[in-house]
């Protein structure tokens, strides 16, 4: 008889031990997090049948065009969030500033935040290609019986207590981590159940994939250039295949499983880099740290950079080992 396959929801439960705050709620934060990916998951599968795709003609905080799935999946994401009563506090990518929610007894008594990017890659929706949601979550530093504070959010990734992405792809896919390991779910739609598709996910120490956009190339660091040369240049198993996709979620998913190396670096352009620390970089580092991979900004662990801001951004380099040590020694060897 064939075995049968683990629920996120069985999952969830058989694993609240590794977890050393109160499993309860964390149980029922990931759950509404799941709730909100299979209604975000429903809409993007039908967005080229209904008036969905494209842009409202409002700008984020960013400055980039918000595009109508966004502005939804940011809707469903806080909307199911703020009903589980279960968070204090949510900042989105989407929104200007962060969002306190109230206990239903307006004590305040919850204690976690969530941050999020609810469609991370969305440019990327009117031509079919892979987006994703990327969440992070903390305990609230405030205490307990107040509202929550700027402070709450502005944490050190290593303070995360859990963090993860929804890949909306040929299959939809929840891949989280509550740092002991992680852990790939895939959603049967038939059922409308996620499955454990990916268990103990790892990075391999070595990859042959380097996911860089090579248009910025004239604009990047001396180092970063040297690194790309070196990536090209053939010799012992080099040259790497170049691929990107222009979709963080889709392009750490890719190397996380197949190896290989991710950069968002600084340039001319973009002194500060493009991705953002709180939203992008500290959840995929905690993830990546936790598959045996490594995030940097070509100097520091990412999850270590103090932030300072709702929406600071930060050069990001992120996935095999060894391929991000190297960027590391020669982004150092220049600077």
């Amino acid at each position: 008889m064939a075995h049968k396959k683990q629920t996120l929801g069985e999952f969830i439960i058989e694993n609240q031990t590794s977890f050393k705050y109160s499993s309860g709620e964390l149980s029922s934060l990931l759950n509404s997090i799941r709730l909100a990916a299979k209604i975000v998951n429903h809409e993007v599968n039908k967005a080229g049948l209904v008036d969905i795709v494209g842009s409202v003609g409002d700008v984020n905080i960013q400055g980039e065009d918000q595009q109508k799935l966004d502005v939804y999946a940011n809707n469903k994401f806080i909307q199911t969030l703020t009903n589980r009563n279960i968070v204090c506090g949510i900042a989105s990518e989407e929104e200007d500033d962060f969002i306190s929610v109230n206990s239903r007894d307006e004590n305040h008594q919850n204690k976690y935040i969530v941050l999020i990017d609810p469609l991370d890659g969305s440019s990327n929706i009117d031509v079919n290609v892979s987006v994703g949601t990327i969440f992070s979550i903390y305990r609230r530093k405030t205490p307990v019986g107040q509202p929550v504070t700027l402070d709450d959010f502005l944490q050190k990734g290593s303070q995360q207590v859990a963090a993860g992405y929804i890949i909306y792809g040929t299959s939809t896919m929840l891949v989280y981590t509550t740092g002991d390991g992680v852990n790939g779910f895939t959603l049967n739609p038939a059922l409308g159940s996620f499955y454990l598709s990916h268990p103990n996910m790892k990075f391999p120490e070595d990859g042959k994939i380097c996911s860089v956009n090579e248009g910025n190339y004239t604009h990047f660091p001396q180092g970063v250039k040297n690194y790309i040369k070196y990536c090209q240049k053939e010799e012992d198993d080099r040259p790497y295949t170049f691929r990107y996709i222009g979709s963080l979620v889709s392009d750490f998913h890719r190397n996380m499983i197949k190896g290989g190396i991710y950069l968002y670096p600084k340039s001319s352009l973009l002194e500060e880099g493009k991705l953002r620390l709180l939203y992008e970089c500290n959840p995929m580092a905690f993830l990546a740290e936790q598959a045996n991979g490594k995030a940097s900004d070509g100097y520091r662990r990412i999850l270590d950079i103090q932030p300072t801001e709702l929406h600071q951004r930060v050069p990001f380099i992120c996935g095999s080992k060894n391929m991000v040590e190297t960027c590391e020694a020669f982004i150092r060897e220049v600077e």
